[in-house]
Parts: structure tokens; C-alpha cells; sequence
């Protein structure tokens, strides 16, 4: 770490003048606002504004886990996984995915388009905004990559070259231990309010949670079927729009440094789990309907997906064998893993390291019963049965957190 060049708020402007492709978006000479905004878990981010309001955003990856405080070692590197796949995805959906503007690998920063009159989707969730349209528009982003960096879009060679550029271990890792493995065999991480302390031992005792685990685990390290974002949540997407229930005029996905060649059904799966966490704050509060419509947001994301790769599909490489019937046999396989993914995206948050507002703002007699709910929620969606239809998954979660919230 000694070697390590930490970029500061002084050294900002400087930085930006010595790259013409930077200095051409933004007046160096009349820099007015240089903000430290990195909210995250793992890196340091700058808001760069000049004079006449133009900005740009620089993101360096640190060598540690940022929230650990320098305890937790990680390399640096994964800001070229982010850089590759950003520009993978947004070659695919430019207007869903945040443009990279710049890459200096050497000091492990790159530099991003200014999304400041977007605000990231889970805070506006969280204050009770309603931005429609985002759910499935986020679905077309996972359809678009799935296939588009997939075997079906791309040659052998071209597919050899992307996945050995895309390996990410030490990321996959921390999902590995974290999402899968530490909600029911606590590593020392793991912390819930005492209240919810019953609730997590019967996690870790369900046996059936864990053999789901167990398998959903081994999907997530053995099928590298596309470039997935890895870590596709609430707050890695930003909108703009009046929340007001009306369509968000923007969305933008970013944060995907996790990313590697894995599962489709874990991107799914992760926004299902965020829905059910946005619904059952609402449940908490008392605002039956708005988590209603956040639990509808798993089937719009769901149809987005499934609408996105059916369209694509006539331009697969390889239609002699693999004809439509597999196709159907994919789309029920990613639905069904996508339970599983939910499952185990839903527990993490609550029992493991690196929890969500969602649940965290609330008051401790609100939050119990939410913890309960999701929990319970996980528990219930491993049991998956042979209907597998995304609404019925919003309809299984959205009972048990009706059933266990607390405080009204």
C-alpha cells in the first residue's frame, strides 16, 4: 500500500488537465466544486463541476475495503473489470449504462459521465418516490448482456478472450463468502438486532435454506454464461424523473466491479431480492400500497428480461441446434435459479455484513419485523415449487412480510 497514489480533492483539477479527452469536458482553468461523494463500500469517488455547471465523475479503487476502515486488503485492480464490462454493456444498451469517459489503469481510476441530475434508485425508494418504467428497463440491461456477451452473440474465440479477461476472483470471493455461505455459518460478520437474534439461528438450523444455498453457490462459481454485472442492486442504478409516479425519463446503470462471466439468474435474482427489501420497508411504515408496487417490480423486471432476449434471439450463431425449444428450457431455468438468487441476496442483507438503508433507517420496533419478514421470505422462496412465474414470487415474499411486521 505504501506505493499506492491516493487521489485527493486538491490534486483533482491537476489530474483533470493533464488528459485532453477529460479537459474537453469539463473547464479545468474554472474548476467551481471538487466533492469527495463515494458512499459505498470499497472506493473513493469525486463530483467535478466547472463554472458553467459541466462535470465529471472520477472513481478510484482503493486497496482495501473502504467501509473496513484499511483492515480488509482487496486489489485495486477490479476498476479495470468495472471499465470493461461498463463498456461491454453499454455497447449493447448505450442509453441504459453510464459512459466511461477515461481509464488510467496505472492509478486505478477512471472517469464517468456526470449523472448529478439522476439520484440513485434505493434512497429515492426509500423516501417513498415511484419512478415507473425502471424495473423493466432494468430487465432489458440483463437481457441485453446475457445474450449479447454470451456464447450466442459472440465466436469461440471471442468468447475465450472475454471470459479470461473477465476472471475476478478475489471479487467472487467476497460474494461467495458473503451471499452465500456467511447468513447461515457466521464468519464474525454477521450482526442483527437482539430482537432478531431467534430469527437468524433458524436460518442457519433450516436445513433445507442451506442445501439451497449450497447449490445456488455452486451455480454462481461453475456457469459462466455472460458478462453479469455481479452486483446488481437498488444502488447501482440511478433514474431521473419527478417520482411522482411517472415514467423515470433516464436510467443509468453502473457499479459493476463485481463483474465476471457467471449465472444470468444471479443479476435477476439480486433485483428481486431489492424489491422485496423496498417492500418491506413500505410494509413497515404502514404504506401497504406503495410496497405493493414495489413487489410488482419483480415481474417488470422479469418480462423486461425475458422480452429483451426473446428479441434478440433470432440472432443467435447458432440456430441449427440451439432452436427454440431451448430456449423455452433457459427461460425457466433462469426463472427458477432466480428464486434461489433472491433468496440468498434477501438474507445477506439482514444478517450479514454490508446491510441496506432499506431496513437499517428504519426505528428498531419497525425494523424487527421487517428483519422477520425478509428472513422469512428467504426461507420461503428456497422451497420454489414447480411453478416458478415471477409473480408468484413477489406474492409468496409479500406474505410473509405482511405476516411478521411489527410496530403498527
Amino acid at each position: 500500500m505504501a506505493d499506492y497514489e491516493f487521489l485527493s480533492v486538491a490534486e483533482v483539477p491537476a489530474y483533470l488537465a493533464a488528459y485532453p479527452e477529460l479537459a474537453a469536458r469539463i473547464d479545468v482553468e474554472r474548476i467551481a466544486s471538487v466533492d469527495e461523494i463515494g458512499d459505498g463500500n470499497l472506493n473513493l469517488v469525486f463530483l467535478v463541476k466547472d463554472e458553467a455547471g459541466r462535470g465529471v465523475v472520477l472513481k478510484q479503487a482503493l486497496p482495501y475495503v473502504r467501509m473496513s476502515g484499511g483492515s480488509w486488503s482487496m486489489t485495486p485492480e477490479r476498476e479495470r473489470h468495472e471499465v470493461e464490462s461498463l463498456t461491454a454493456h453499454r455497447a449493447l444498451v448505450p442509453d441504459l449504462v453510464v459512459e466511461v469517459l477515461h481509464h488510467d489503469e496505472k492509478r486505478h481510476i477512471f472517469a464517468m459521465e456526470d449523472l448529478s441530475d439522476h439520484s440513485v434508485w434505493r434512497p429515492a425508494l426509500n423516501v417513498g418516490k415511484v419512478h415507473n418504467g425502471v424495473a423493466e428497463r432494468v430487465g432489458t440491461y440483463i437481457g441485453a448482456v446475457a445474450f449479447g456477451t454470451s456464447l450466442f452473440a459472440l465466436d469461440r474465440q471471442q468468447l475465450a478472450d472475454s471470459q479470461a479477461s473477465a476472471i475476478n476472483p478475489e471479487l467472487c470471493t467476497i460474494t461467495e463468502d458473503l451471499v452465500f455461505t456467511e447468513p447461515s455459518v457466521d464468519a464474525g460478520r454477521n450482526a442483527v438486532l437482539p430482537a432478531n437474534e431467534a430469527d437468524a439461528a433458524a436460518l442457519s438450523a433450516d436445513t433445507v435454506f442451506v442445501d439451497a444455498m449450497g447449490r445456488a453457490k455452486y451455480w454462481f462459481m461453475t456457469c459462466a454464461e455472460a458478462l453479469i454485472h455481479g452486483d446488481l442492486h437498488t444502488g447501482s442504478v440511478m433514474v431521473r424523473g419527478a417520482g411522482d409516479g411517472t415514467d423515470a425519463d433516464s436510467v443509468k446503470v453502473f457499479d459493476s466491479e463485481f463483474a465476471f462471466f457467471g449465472p444470468v439468474a444471479f443479476d435477476i435474482g439480486a433485483t428481486w431480492a431489492n424489491y422485496v427489501l423496498a417492500a418491506s420497508r413500505a410494509y413497515a411504515l404502514g404504506e401497504d400500497a406503495r410496497a405493493e408496487w414495489a413487489l410488482g417490480l419483480v415481474e417488470q423486471t422479469w418480462r423486461g428480461f425475458e422480452d429483451e432476449f426473446r428479441r434478440r434471439w433470432p440472432e443467435r450463431r447458432d440456430a441449427r441446434v440451439w432452436r427454440d425449444t431451448f430456449l423455452e428450457e433457459r427461460l425457466a431455468a433462469w426463472r427458477a435459479q432466480s428464486w434461489l438468487f433472491a433468496a440468498a441476496k434477501m438474507s445477506r442483507r439482514i444478517v450479514g455484513y454490508a446491510k441496506v438503508t432499506d431496513v437499517e433507517t428504519l426505528p428498531p420496533d419497525l425494523r424487527e419485523g421487517a428483519a422477520r419478514g425478509v428472513l422469512a421470505a428467504a426461507r420461503a422462496a428456497v422451497r420454489v415449487g414447480p411453478d416458478t412465474r415471477a409473480a408468484l414470487f413477489a406474492q409468496v415474499c409479500g406474505g410473509e412480510l405482511v405476516a411478521h411486521r411489527t410496530g403498527r
